[in-house]
């Protein structure tokens, strides 16, 4: 059953976002809606609210439907108050006092601790404000429910949680998710939308088998457009050749021939369409400058503590060598963050290194956190660059357009710019660096899809050494060649990540 129906549906800003959308959301989907950072996913949801109007085109809406979205961004409003606050007061006024148990229900779905409720949103992790959110949503009971990046600052465990929680919603409840995590779609859809500015094509599929399907289909257009192409250069090349004879000749039937080989030629280019060409939201190159030496990092039982001296674990004697990459697993607060901190202190400040950690001399850091705290958001990216590194404007100018921060967003401060813009801004300065070595925490926090497999390929193409701490399952599974479980106290090495992710999809982890 329909619950919702767009017809030739489009948004245009200051060019078009999506035009002639046909979509219907009905019982028992689970929709992934996929584009490039600021493509219109956020701009579909809301015109699914109808708390936006489209530019062209209808949406149909059954009588009465309740459509619970749950955005991205906490409102301001909400900071002060608690968890279960935030939940209660969700509900309609005349289920304010006789229905709270529907809060304590969806708290408890979620596994939200005791003690959790009682903090107010403002001293909660992105995580757990994330959860809030859902949560406040889930106990309106919404017929259509609508997820902007659910995953966005979640941890493997509450990622894993949150699969099960809306696969476990009754299929009479449709979803709607905006994602940029390959993972979590293939585990909780089972149609996927690819938002296009001209066409955007549905497939019955979860993501990666739908980008699969996708790529064929892309494949099959351009060939049948080279093949249309050609056949119509071929009628016109005809058409050339009729017209000089005709010319010659004085033949009237010749010259009417040549104009019918040419308007057939014309209908053929007309209706003829390339495969769609993805507008990069900015290019991401790495760098590598090499080194001879074979070991970059070693560890010799290094003793890893929080900032007020509490044993996380001991690293046992270990060696990062070239051409490693390096994924950290484990639980959020088990010190993976800590490790990498003791790696970059001991390189850019080894007079300071903690004991038992050794770098060798060649090493050349390449750093990103996942807070990005290597840019500051009042700088701008063009004084960033030009400050930092031996480039001229001109070349900045250049570097930072091919990067996708535009020419008015050059000078401007980094605060305002997207998520998006800001990681590539990173990625710029870690090419730059020209590192043999990469320190990385969280890189694909703030990527789209394609910048996320272009960070992949790029980590590949040049055999980059790194160590990585990442939540997202597809990027490490693409990049990782040697894991390190951090579990228990204690440092493994172990052949691969599968069994980490099975016992946190299990809570036994």
């Amino acid at each position: 059953m329909a619950l919702i129906s767009l017809k030739s549906l489009g948004v245009t800003m200051s060019a078009p976002l999506f035009s002639n959308l046909d979509l219907t959301i009905g019982t028992g989907d689970r929709l992934g809606i996929v584009a490039a950072n600021g493509r219109g996913k956020s701009t579909l949801l809301k015109c699914l609210t109808g708390e936006m109007e489209p530019t062209s085109g209808d949406i149909t809406r059954t009588r009465g439907l309740r459509v619970g979205h749950v955005e991205q961004a906490v409102p301001a409003a909400l900071a002060e108050h608690s968890f279960q606050q935030v939940v209660a007061d969700a509900l309609p006024a005349e289920q304010a006092e006789s229905e709270q148990w529907r809060v304590d229900v969806v708290l408890d779905s979620l596994d939200v601790p005791q003690p959790m409720r009682e903090r107010p949103m403002r001293a909660l992790s992105g995580g757990w404000q994330r959860l809030a959110l859902i949560a406040r949503v889930s106990v309106t009971d919404p017929d259509v429910l609508l997820l902007d990046e659910p995953t966005n600052h979640l941890d493997l465990a509450k990622i894993s949680q949150l699969e099960t929680w809306l696969n476990g919603l009754p299929r009479e409840v449709p979803v709607v998710i905006a994602s940029h995590d390959r993972a979590f779609l293939d585990a909780t859809t089972n149609r996927t939308l690819f938002l296009r500015p001209e066409q955007s094509p549905v497939f019955a599929l979860p993501y990666s088998r739908a980008r699969h399907a996708l790529s064929e289909v892309d494949a099959s257009t351009e060939r049948k457009f080279q093949r249309d192409m050609k056949a119509a250069q071929q009628l016109r090349r005809q058409a050339a050749k009729l017209n000089n004879i005709g010319i010659n000749s004085g033949s009237d039937l010749l010259t009417v021939k040549t104009k019918q080989l040419n308007q057939r030629a014309q209908r053929l280019e007309e209706v003829a369409a390339p495969a769609h060409r993805e507008r990069s939201a900015g290019a991401i190159k790495l760098a590598n400058r090499g080194t001879h030496a074979k070991v970059l990092i070693t560890l010799d039982d290094v003793v890893v503590e929080t900032p007020d001296g509490t044993l996380l674990f001991k690293t046992g004697k270990r060696h990062i060598c070239q051409g490693d990459r390096i994924v950290l697993l484990g639980r959020n607060g088990v010190g993976k963050s800590r490790l990498i901190s003791l790696i970059r202190n001991a390189i850019i400040e080894p007079e300071t290194a903690a004991q038992g950690v050794k770098v060798t001399p060649s090493t050349v850091l390449g750093y990103s956190d996942q807070a990005l705290s290597g840019i500051s958001g009042d700088d701008t990216p063009l004084a960033m660059l030009s400050r930092r590194f031996d480039v001229g404007e001109q070349r900045a100018r250049s570097l930072l357009a091919g990067a996708g921060v535009s020419i008015d967003m050059q000078e401007r401060r980094i605060g305002v710019l997207s998520g998006g813009q800001k990681a590539r801004l990173v990625m710029l300065a870690l090419r730059l660096a020209n590192p043999n070595f990469y320190l990385l925490d969280e890189p694909t926090n703030h990527l789209d899809i394609d910048g996320q497999e272009a960070l992949e390929t790029e980590l590949l193409a040049h055999q980059a050494s790194c160590v990585l701490a990442s939540h997202d399952r597809s990027f490490i599974r693409a990049i990782g060649n040697r894991f390190w479980l951090i579990e228990k106290r204690r440092l493994t090495e172990i052949d691969d990540p599968e069994g980490f992710f099975r016992s946190v999809a299990e809570g036994t982890g």
